[in-house]
């Protein structure tokens, strides 16, 4: 059984990285790609953009983002798939952009409002406050129907899709940080550094309930995983022109 190689002894593809000295066998012998995912894309598509252009086509991402969320997606080829919890363990940040007055059944912009409710009474004060008491340390929270978690084997979406009721545990997950970036009510944009595991999702749906409305998560970005981030992870554009300069 291979054994994880420790992340500290895995070479990274970014933006710092000089494809002219990058060993032609570092692909597969392991490596980590940290790549900016693209709006629309799924994590799978950014995968096989990927194995489509690396010579192993052992290739896997550590932690899924939704196709309507862009940022950070760590790849990894070769040999380094076998490090993939490692980094899924590692704290992540992400810029969430969440609107009141009304919620919808994925807690996201991908379906229409199914509920609406007041907003008027929201202020800054009263978001920051709940945000302190309500979403501070290890909570406990309901992933979105609309996920990939699997339940006696299947997807909960599929059960979702086909208008399946379903109990739904509440899980811990880990809040180290928040922090308002902005506040237009009835939107605002919110940091969140949290642990593995954590739906942002259900942040959103939950802060509108906390504060007495109704709330979606109407974009996201993920900045960074540990110490990979956004600003050095390379778009699709720059990754393809890193592959033909080290293929050359």
């Amino acid at each position: 059984m291979a054994v994880a190689i420790p992340l500290s002894e895995l070479p990274v593809v970014d933006r710092n990285t000089d494809p002219n000295s990058f060993p032609k066998e570092n692909f597969t012998s392991g490596a980590v790609v940290v790549m900016n995912k693209p709006l629309e894309w799924s994590s799978f598509h950014l995968v096989k953009f990927i194995r489509y252009r690396v010579p192993p086509k052992k290739v896997g991402h550590a932690g899924t983002l939704d196709p309507l969320a862009t940022g950070v997606l760590v790849v990894c080829t070769g040999k380094a798939t076998k490090s993939i919890e490692q980094v899924q363990q590692l704290p992540k940040e992400y810029v969430a952009k969440i609107t009141f007055g009304a919620s919808t059944p994925s807690y996201d912009a991908a379906l229409e409002p199914d509920e609406t409710a007041p907003w008027e009474h929201i202020t800054e004060e009263k978001i920051a406050d709940v945000l302190k008491h309500d979403f501070s340390g290890e909570i406990m929270q309901k992933p979105p129907i609309y996920s990939a978690i699997k339940m006696k084997g299947e997807r909960l979406y599929k059960k979702a899709r086909r208008g399946e009721k379903v109990e739904i545990i509440p899980r811990p997950v880990q809040i180290y940080q928040t922090e308002l970036l902005s506040v237009d009510l009835p939107e605002i944009t919110l940091r969140i550094e949290c642990g593995k595991g954590t739906y942002i999702r259900s942040i959103a749906h939950d802060l509108g309930l906390a504060l007495g409305s109704r709330a979606y998560m109407s974009g996201l970005e993920r900045t960074a995983i540990g110490s990979f981030n956004v600003h050095s992870a390379l778009s699709a554009d720059e990754f393809n022109r890193f592959m033909k300069t080290y293929l050359d």
